[in-house]
């Protein structure tokens, strides 16, 4: 039995969105569990689809005694503030030194974290954490959308990704590094491997359901041959603004000849599938009157990928819901839409009355973005906390504050449904909530890139990716990079 301290510290930077991830967004429950810090990070991730739950159940089923540390997250946004970084990761050297004899520490880290100080800061911490335990095994879980640094693999001993996006398999990655783990404590090292690619990746086009990554990721089952540890792809995050951009491959095996012979097949059949991801993006006006045209019985949905808050967007701008107010589009609904300044005037009207003048979303821009404003009738209120329960955040207990389905009086067949805080659209439960069966909609207008996939997909006959305003901008290309690596290219070569 090993004595293992556990922890985590998430959060996805878009270096061009506009909320910065100050302190008070880690501290905060939304829909993943508030920060947490010693007993209590083992209660507030407990049947939830994360990594460190699934470390957690792996490890004591093996009868491993745990240390809980420190464990964080914060919607993705703009650049980590100065002091939320350093508080953060002064807590868990502190708690990690306080932890007394251990054997080995496990991470549950996102990988695309920037901060106003620092470009890397995954890669930070783990240094910070080596400081102080040299010769500690250390074992991190990531997210597909990891931007992988040299600093990440050389200051860790192993690094396993998620191979799904939707992400279901969170918990499912935190179990498959307990191994790793227990082998290291037996005084087993790991040969690794690390590839970069030199291409970015738009979100939409990441999706694992879909080519050319869906084939991709078959091939890390193909690989898995003898003396195979583990090995991951990562994606990257088109929109952090940084040295360490970019996707790669990461392959841990018994020796080193094996690790970089699969690293290299990876990073072959990653080349090749780069002229495949692409895809078409609807104008909001197009999009609307196509599903509008649609004579199937089951919803459309349209995916507003460039105010995804899982990407950094703000979840308030108006582009997709102006189109569709403007068509009087009928048995369709919006979701989320982020303006806890509306939510708290519809809960203070309550249900059934209608807010005169309300000035609804578009408060953070972009350029050209604004409110959308008229007269209002408040439906179903809630109070935001339910319980989670599609396959990515199934046993999530969410949290997002007052929350209200509004309806414009000059489009009285659409339905907003609206919330205090950011979180994108990709359960069920988010419209049950409010009393709405998605599965009776005609159109499903979701705040999203890929997530929503994995719950709503199935009710759904068809799938547009619309190019509404928004920060999480689709085409990596028009973004304004200043800290890349020389040499990566902004899009995928389509030939």
């Amino acid at each position: 039995m090993a004595r293992i301290a556990i922890g985590g510290l998430h959060h996805e930077t878009n270096s061009f969105a506009p909320q910065p991830a100050t302190m008070e967004r880690f501290e905060e429950a939304d829909g993943w569990p508030p920060l947490s810090r010693g007993a209590a990070m083992l209660a507030n991730t407990a049947g939830a689809n994360l990594a460190i739950t699934g470390f957690i159940d792996a490890a004591r089923a093996a009868g491993h005694a745990l240390v809980p540390l420190v464990w964080a997250n914060a919607c993705p946004s703009g650049p980590v503030t100065r002091d939320a970084f350093e508080r953060l990761a002064a807590m868990m050297l502190e708690d990690l030194a306080a932890a007394g004899p251990i054997d080995a520490l496990f991470l549950d880290l996102h990988g695309a974290m920037v901060t106003e100080h620092l470009p890397d800061g995954e890669g930070e911490l783990l240094r910070r954490l080596r400081r102080i335990a040299p010769d500690l095994p250390i074992v991190a879980a990531l997210d597909l959308h990891a931007n992988v640094s040299e600093a990440m693999v050389g200051l860790s001993d192993a690094l396993v990704a998620y191979r799904t996006y939707p992400h279901i398999d969170l918990a499912a990655t935190g179990a498959k590094c307990l191994p790793l783990l227990e082998r290291l404590v037996a005084g087993r090292p790991l040969a690794k491997a690390h590839r970069k690619l030199d291409f970015l990746i738009p979100l939409p086009w990441q999706c694992t359901t879909i080519e050319p990554a869906r084939t991709l990721y078959v091939l890390l089952d193909e690989v898995a041959c003898d003396g195979v540890l583990s090995a991951s792809i990562c994606m990257g995050f088109p929109a952090a603004d940084t040295p360490v951009a970019g996707p790669s491959v990461l392959v841990y095996a018994d020796d080193p000849a094996t690790a970089e012979a699969v690293a290299a097949r990876l990073a072959t059949a990653f080349r090749e599938a780069e002229p495949r991801f692409m895809g078409r993006l609807w104008r909001p006006d197009e999009a609307v009157r196509h599903a509008q045209a649609h004579a199937g019985s089951r919803p459309v949905i349209l995916a507003d990928t460039q105010d995804n808050p899982g990407g950094g967007g703000s979840s308030d701008t108006t582009g997709l819901l102006e189109a569709l107010i403007a068509a009087r589009a009928e048995g369709a609904v919006l979701a989320l839409l982020c303006d806890e300044e509306a939510a708290r005037a519809a809960h203070a009207a309550g249900e059934g009355r209608i807010l005169r003048g309300l000035a609804l979303g578009g408060r953070h821009g972009p350029a050209g973005v604004r409110p959308v404003r008229g007269d209002f009738a408040v439906g179903r209120l809630g109070n935001g906390r339910f319980t989670a329960t599609g396959p990515m955040y199934g046993g999530n207990r969410m949290d997002l504050g007052p929350m209200a389905l509004l309806r414009p009086l000059a489009a009285p067949g659409v339905e907003i449904a609206v919330s205090s805080r950011r979180l994108q659209a990709a359960d069920r439960a988010i419209l049950h909530h409010l009393g709405v069966d998605p599965a009776a909609k005609r159109i499903l207008a979701l705040k999203s890139s890929v997530h929503f996939r994995a719950d709503f997909e199935p009710l759904a006959d068809e799938v547009l990716v619309v190019e509404a305003p928004g920060a999480n901008v689709a085409d990596p290309a028009s973004l304004p990079f200043r800290h890349l690596p020389p040499g990566l290219r902004l899009r995928p070569a389509l030939s």
